[in-house]
């Protein structure tokens, strides 16, 4: 016989996993890449292939960044290549706020890691199907960029 306690961590269990899977339904894609010791070069471009199949549905786009206090600027700016199936490129000036006016870092975290999501576009409509190439490249006035943790891109389904 199933002890009435036990009952009630199986149910909270099963709400807990409900309540989890349920937070990012909308997630159509989403990868984070590391930068190597938290210094971002110039040269260094972060790469991430998605493949599109659904060519009637809207996405909002995001862009994720992880910076730790060792970043020494309120913003983050880059340059975002495009690139659908059809091989041509669109470039993208992008500029990310991650402090305010007072030097007060913005996003979620404790202690002296920060992430920040940022929508990029709302509602894009993906004309082709197939593989689109997304790549970042830093456009700050540095070689060697420092407290950048980490670099992603999230897409969701409308």
């Amino acid at each position: 016989m199933v002890s009435s306690k036990m009952r009630f961590s199986f149910f909270y269990f099963l709400l807990f996993l409900l309540v989890f899977s349920s937070c990012d339904s909308k997630r159509f894609f989403e990868e984070n890449k590391t930068i190597p010791k938290s210094v971002w070069n110039r040269y260094d471009k972060i790469r991430f292939d998605v493949i599109i199949s659904d060519t009637t549905a809207g996405y909002d786009i995001y862009l994720n960044v992880r910076n730790d206090m060792s970043y020494q600027f309120a913003n983050l700016y880059f340059f975002l290549e495009t690139q659908p199936p059809s091989g041509r490129i669109y470039k993208d000036t992008v500029e990310c706020p991650l402090a305010d006016y007072n030097g007060k870092w913005k996003g979620k975290g404790f202690g002296s890691i920060k992430f920040n999501r940022l929508l990029f576009e709302k509602g894009v409509r993906f004309r082709m199907a197939g593989k689109y190439t997304f790549e970042f490249e830093q456009a700050m006035r540095v070689v060697d960029l420092q407290g950048i943790k980490d670099i992603g891109l999230r897409i969701e389904k409308e």
